[in-house]
């Protein structure tokens, strides 16, 4: 199965066009003020339409307000609205009803019981992220740097869609695609030089390490 992959945090043209260029599926702009790879709505408009129709437009937020979210849409015009802050059941479907955009909705996990809190979402959110909890002291909900025991994504039920999130890199994408067999996998930090900041460098050498995962799956290598 060739997974989905989105790469979160795009702030230049530059890096926007290699992303889609070698072959990302979902490209994600980050409205959250604390953040180091947040976007103002005008400029990420003006950066997906370098690609749009090419690759699927997200909008990250973190419990954003309607009004926000109608600032953000505007501009964007987003095809998957990602929710990474607490919104609740009620609130992922208040959002759908008024905005009527597919909604990814992410999770922080660390055990099999932090999977287990998606039950409430299951019918109202399009898709799932799980992402690994922040650090302490991070004001981070994503974006950390850090992954989580992928062992525990075998209580997983096999129907349920997700993308793996959380300390990506070129070094264990192969590994963790082996391992949880995700549908579709998302990466910022793992892509940056610093925060915030792409490298087309490690963009290239991440999607390379994908390419590789995908010739030894099909021959049957062991990775």
């Amino acid at each position: 199965m060739k997974p989905d992959i989105k790469i979160c945090g795009l702030k230049t043209s530059d890096a926007v066009n290699l992303a889609v260029a070698r072959g990302a599926t979902h490209i994600g702009f980050i409205f959250f003020e604390k953040s180091p790879r947040h976007i103002d709505p005008l400029l990420a408009g003006t950066l997906a339409d370098l690609v749009r129709g090419k690759a699927k437009i997200v909008a990250v937020t973190v419990d954003a307000d309607n009004e926000e979210l109608e600032e953000i849409i505007a501009f964007l015009k987003p095809d998957i609205l990602q929710l990474h802050g607490s919104e609740t059941a009620e609130r992922v479907l208040n959002i759908k009803a008024v905005f009527g955009l597919p909604v990814m909705k992410a999770f922080s996990v660390r055990t099999v019981d932090d999977l287990r809190k998606i039950k409430a979402y299951e019918g109202l959110a399009d898709r799932f992220l799980f992402d690994a909890k922040p650090p302490t002291g991070s004001e981070l909900p994503g974006g950390n740097g850090v992954s989580f025991d992928w062992d525990i994504m075998a209580a997983l039920d096999e129907d349920v869609d997700y993308m793996l999130s959380g300390g990506l890199n070129k070094e264990n994408v192969g590994a963790a695609l082996s391992k949880t067999h995700a549908p579709g996998i998302d990466i910022s930090s793992g892509v940056e030089s610093a925060p915030g900041v792409k490298d087309l460098d490690k963009m290239n050498a991440f999607f390379d390490a994908i390419e590789k995962w995908r010739l030894n799956a099909s021959e049957g290598v062991a990775q």
